[in-house]
């Protein structure tokens, strides 16, 4: 009879320690998923340009109808686009390094790449010179480093950085690209470089203290591709597909995954950041040529 008392008792006190405080059951574990696209404003002439310098925090550059260069953010709520001014001949770049900090990039009138940048206030625009196809990319891996990225005139990957405050020589690093490139960075010393390819297909290289061999990830995109990550060995890898959807393929460490059809219909390359683990943002121009948003992150079941 004992016996059985103290294994009721512990019966009862293993049931009290599983049963949630209150009777509210335990939270379900985030479950994540993309969003509905939106249209969130103005007209641009081509793909926009996004960066973030932390959480809830996006920064959109575009082309203006106008040819300068155009403005709006997102820390929670959306602000409406505001003219930077310049003369631009191509879409931005935009990257940030630290907080209060953007610098955005574009091929200017006379094809080479001009610089321009924020911090606690706009500063002038600079030449950086190169001859440039289209648009340039850049990625940072930490503070006061930048890597600029552009197809040069001959088609092969053009490259300079800002290290130490100083800008290096451009140096060329072969290949043969039917784009401009797309760059980002998941540490230091390493980044990531895509472009199209000769078939339309993406091509991918990475430096990792050296340049490597360019890779081919198969797909069919229509222009630029577009990258993102938001850890070490993780990579999101957009396209606008032959069919004006926006397509996606993930690498996880390992490998990379099949592309996956995201649909919508954009008129422009993607472009794409990360500000937390399993949030990404993707924009691109729409069929109304205004500026659409689409998200992955946590989703109410």
């Amino acid at each position: 009879m004992l016996q059985r008392k103290i294994v009721t008792k512990l019966i009862m006190v293993t049931l009290i320690l599983l049963i949630p405080a209150c009777g509210i059951p335990p939270s379900p574990a985030p479950s994540f998923g993309w969003g509905r696209w939106e249209d969130i404003g103005d007209q641009i002439q081509d793909a926009p340009a996004v960066a973030s310098w932390g959480p809830h925090r996006l920064d959109i550059f575009a082309r203006g109808r106008d040819n300068a260069l155009w403005h709006m953010y997102w820390d929670g709520t959306w602000s409406k686009y505001e003219s930077i001014g310049g003369l631009i001949t191509s879409s931005p770049a935009a990257v940030s390094w630290g907080k209060n900090r953007i610098d955005i990039f574009a091929r200017g009138q006379n094809a080479n790449v001009w610089h321009i940048w924020w911090e606690n206030g706009w500063g002038t625009w600079e030449d950086l010179g190169g001859q440039i196809k289209d648009a340039p990319a850049v990625s940072s891996w930490g503070k006061d480093r930048l890597d600029i990225f552009a197809r040069g005139t001959d088609d092969a990957l053009l490259h300079k950085y800002l290290s130490n405050f100083v800008w290096s020589d451009w140096e060329r690093i072969e290949g043969s690209l039917n784009s401009g490139p797309t760059a980002v960075s998941w540490g230091p010393n390493r980044i990531d470089v895509f472009a199209r390819g000769p078939d339309r297909q993406v091509l991918h290289n990475w430096w990792d203290n050296n340049w490597n061999s360019w890779e081919d990830l198969g797909g069919q995109t229509e222009d630029t591709p577009a990258a993102s990550s938001w850890e070490s060995d993780r990579l999101d890898l957009f396209v606008r597909g032959l069919d004006n959807c926006l397509w996606h393929i993930y690498w996880d460490g390992s490998s990379w995954s099949t592309f996956e059809n995201l649909e919508g219909v954009i008129t422009s390359g993607p472009t794409t950041v990360s500000w937390d683990k399993n949030r990404i943002d993707v924009l691109a121009r729409g069929a109304n040529n205004r500026t659409w948003h689409n998200w992955w992150g946590a989703v109410n079941r």
